[in-house]
């Protein structure tokens, strides 16, 4: 009776175990990679519900997800469920993971909409850190609308949610980009596509000393050259191949390279560089602020062969013309003196438009009315279309990819009946876009969600585009979305601020997009660049990887260091990207208080994984140096977040 009295006594002191769900936790340290988790909800605000299932408790997350939980060895059970939630359009691939101190112990398998929940219990006992980990699956991380249900803690202690932030260390913006020399040299396109009898305008890009004299022999019939400006104009009224040998001279030399016009049924033979203006201006963007973009162009980006000046978003007027036209609002009172102003600069305009009755900024879209836009935009001298998904689930609220892509047939024949080469950019759709967006007479299609300047959102973007690579071929392109640098913001918000991703993720950014032969499309504020932007924007051997004519598919290897990505070049050379880069690794980067030290970690290339043999010549495209001849296999360290972007050139 003692030993009994004993216990009631110690009773209230003892810990016995308690069940904690994991919704009860908050979701605020909860990282993913687009939209934001939700309590007892999925991530769109629904009711969590798998393959016809209902679940009353759980967190509704979306791929690339992770959350860290600190245990300190108190906890001994967790269970519950896992899978693909039915509130969704399509079926991403997607798969759930349970790391306890950074040792997998339990997965999923690969699931997708339709499948049932997977269930799981796991033995904590002794772990200090879980981490929940949904995987994007091999397909990207679109549609991954991801749901942990009925998921609870046996425990004898509390479970604290841990931030997964992805730490930046603050490293100087240095400078890799040499400086162009005041001798003439040219750079850009190798190859231009246009229709027979449309208007072709290029300037011939060329860095050095001004003034400058162009010529461009054999100048073919019914195209004249402004030889004080490199400027082209004019039409090519009989189909064929044209070859031009393009010449640069002014005080200090000379410069030559070999320009192919090929007038056929092809255009954008190579990826569309040039400007838009969501990320800097929103829907805030005006005529002034298109004009001064141009004129930023004109004076350096376009010696380097960024082409487009692009409006987005925002620039309708409220309401129709009797004929069904669509004006500009009061900020664009003069699209064709607009338009005229920029081809005046050498450059090419874009605009933008949606499929469904409204944009994606709430102004009057193109459907129904396509025909009349397209002679619209053809009549101001339109030459690029971003024609992005939005609002047509009005016309279409159970969506297919039958019934997305529908739209998009029709402007392609709306844009048919134009006389002039319109570059015609698919917005956002369906998962496998990139297959029937070249069957639908796109260019280029978004193969993703939107981009914002995290880190972890590049990197799920940028790093899942093997998935769709093999489809890449000149004219056709699959589209990461914009580039990140410089100072953004209005396209997400009112706040204007200098990129978020460190120096080495803006090298990074750069160099995969150029890898995958992606449309270059500068986001930033072109007024307000600062020198490193301006270094980054102005490489011009890192740029002829983009505008490589053989356009041939990127490939990736990953390694236990990082990922190698490769593509094969026009002039027998290889382009190689080194990255230190592991979408998972945010979650064990060091909790705040500890130190990233800028380390750079061994990567190496084996030259037979390239299927490659003999000795080659490594050149630094940053740097723009030749590191020396190697075979068999070329190691570097490569920073935190970082690239060693070169060219391996044979050695005969």
């Amino acid at each position: 009776m003692r030993f009994a009295f004993l216990a009631l006594l110690l009773c209230p002191f003892m810990a016995y175990p308690a069940t904690i769900y994991l919704d009860e936790l908050g979701t605020q340290t909860l990282l993913q990679d687009w939209g934001a988790p939700q309590a007892n909800h999925s991530v769109l605000g629904t009711g969590l519900q798998v393959d016809g299932v209902k679940y009353a408790r759980g967190i509704g997350t979306h791929s690339i997800s992770r959350f860290l939980l600190r245990l300190d060895g108190k906890a001994t059970l967790f269970s519950g469920l896992a899978g693909a939630d039915d509130h969704n359009d399509f079926g991403g691939n997607m798969e759930f993971r349970l790391y306890a101190d950074k040792r997998l112990i339990w997965s999923s398998g690969i699931l997708h909409k339709g499948m049932p929940a997977a269930p799981f219990r796991v033995d904590l006992k002794g772990v200090r850190q879980l981490a929940m980990i949904v995987t994007e699956g091999g397909d990207g991380i679109m549609y991954d609308h991801a749901d942990w249900l009925d998921a609870k803690f046996e425990t004898t202690g509390s479970i604290v949610p841990e931030p997964v932030t992805p730490k930046k260390i603050e490293t100087p913006m240095y400078l890799l980009t040499p400086v162009a020399s005041d001798a003439p040299a040219l750079h850009g396109a190798k190859v231009l596509g246009v229709r027979p009898g449309h208007p072709i305008l290029f300037t011939i890009p060329a860095t050095g000393k001004r003034p400058m004299l162009f010529s461009a022999d054999p100048l073919p019939r019914g195209l004249v050259l402004d030889k004080d400006r490199g400027l082209i104009r004019g039409t090519i009224d009989q189909a064929g191949t044209y070859n031009l040998v393009l010449r640069a001279e002014n005080g200090q030399g000379a410069d030559t390279r070999l320009l192919r016009i090929e007038v056929g049924e092809r255009i954008c033979l190579t990826p569309p560089m040039g400007w838009n203006s969501w990320n800097c201006w929103g829907l805030e963007v005006n005529e002034q602020k298109v004009k001064d973009a141009a004129e930023c162009m004109e004076k350096d980006l376009a010696r380097h062969g960024w082409t487009y000046v692009n409006i987005d978003d925002g620039w309708e007027a409220d309401h129709r013309a009797a004929d069904g036209s669509l004006a500009g609002n009061s900020k664009f009172p003069d699209f064709r003196g607009l338009c005229d102003y920029v081809h005046g600069k050498g450059l090419k305009f874009g605009i933008y438009s949606s499929p469904g009755p409204e944009t994606c900024g709430g102004h009057l879209g193109s459907y129904g009315y396509e025909d009349r836009d397209a002679l619209t935009w053809g009549d101001w001298g339109v030459d690029y279309l971003k024609y992005d998904y939005c609002y047509y689930s009005r016309i279409a609220p159970v969506p297919t990819e039958r019934l997305i892509r529908q739209p998009y047939d029709v402007m392609r024949k709306s844009l048919d009946k134009v006389d002039r080469d319109i570059v015609y950019s698919i917005g956002f759709g369906a998962p496998r876009v990139w297959y029937w967006g070249q069957e639908a007479g796109g260019n280029s299609w978004r193969t993703t969600r939107d981009i914002t300047d995290e880190w972890n959102v590049v990197a799920s973007i940028g790093f899942f585009q093997d998935v769709c690579a093999p489809v890449v071929r000149p004219g056709c392109y699959n589209d990461p979305d914009m580039l990140v640098v410089g100072r953004l913001g209005m396209g997400w918000g009112n706040q204007v601020h200098d990129t978020r991703l460190t120096a080495d993720e803006q090298y990074a950014h750069i160099s995969l997009w150029c890898l995958q032969s992606a449309p270059l499309l500068i986001g930033c504020d072109l007024r307000d660049m600062d020198a490193f932007t301006q270094n980054l924007l102005t490489n011009d051997e890192v740029i002829d990887v983009d505008q490589d004519p053989l356009v041939m598919p990127v490939k990736k290897i990953v390694t236990d260091q990082g990922q190698v990505w490769y593509k094969y070049l026009e002039d027998g050379s290889v382009a190689v990207g080194l990255f230190n880069v592991d979408p998972y690794s945010i979650v064990w980067d060091p909790v705040e208080g500890e130190t990233i030290q800028r380390t750079k970690k061994t990567i190496s290339c084996r030259f037979s994984d390239l299927g490659l043999t003999g000795r080659f010549r490594v050149r630094d495209l940053w740097r723009q140096k030749d590191l020396g001849i190697y075979e068999k296999e070329f190691s570097t360290g490569v920073a935190y977040h970082g690239v060693s972007f070169l060219r391996l050139i044979p050695e005969k």
